[in-house]
């Protein structure tokens, strides 16, 4: 049947004639046109299930190329330069332990009570109190606070104050109080002060 013949019978085919249940008794064009358009459509669905799918597998493994690429770059890195981490390494570990000698062991803390009164007798003021408080447990170390009450000039208090921030061992202050030491003078002025000192926590947090 040549194409002109087979053009013909498509215009003298009615839709409404054909049987779904019998596809074997279509004219010839009619099968050949169901058969493309079949084709077209099991391509299309062949796309849309199956290559698509392996596009998103594609697009993951890209993605996942990139990431390893990083951690290489990274790691690659850090193995260059790993003899200058372990030089680092050393100098903090030298470090750490200058810090830690600085902190005042249990035995020596009566020692660095006698020197922080030491300070405040130089510097001229009158101890009213000068006690340990409860310990407080950090992480790495252990605060040690002791509550200090004296009496002097403001320059003798100052005097005191930059001593006790020179001692050899680490002392911080806080909480600074002062008011005149009694209404009849003003030269004379009264301070309550926190003082607190550390020691190494080689336990770390009790719990």
């Amino acid at each position: 049947m040549s194409l002109r013949e087979s053009l013909e019978s498509l215009k003298q085919v009615d839709l409404n004639d054909l049987d779904l249940n019998n596809v074997g008794s279509w004219p010839a064009a009619v099968k050949v046109i169901a058969g493309a358009l079949l084709l077209v459509l099991v391509l299309a669905l062949g796309y849309k299930f199956h290559l698509e799918d392996l596009q998103t597998q594609l697009s993951g493994k890209q993605q996942e190329e990139v990431t390893l690429k990083e951690q290489f770059s990274s790691k690659a890195f850090q193995a260059a330069n790993l003899e200058a981490y372990k030089e680092q390494m050393k100098e903090m570990e030298v470090s750490f332990g200058a810090l830690l000698k600085q902190l005042p062991s249990d035995t020596e803390v009566p020692g660095l009570l006698e020197d922080i009164t030491r300070t405040g007798l130089g510097s001229g003021l009158e101890f009213e109190e000068i006690k340990l408080l409860p310990e407080v447990t950090q992480q790495f170390y252990i605060e040690l606070p002791i509550q200090i009450k004296v009496v002097g000039t403001y320059h003798d208090l100052a005097t005191f104050v930059s001593g006790v921030a020179s001692l050899p061992r680490i002392v911080t202050l806080h909480d600074f109080d002062l008011v005149p030491a009694s209404k009849d003078t003003t030269s004379k002025l009264r301070m309550s002060i926190l003082a607190k000192t550390y020691r190494y926590n080689d336990k770390g947090v009790q719990k």
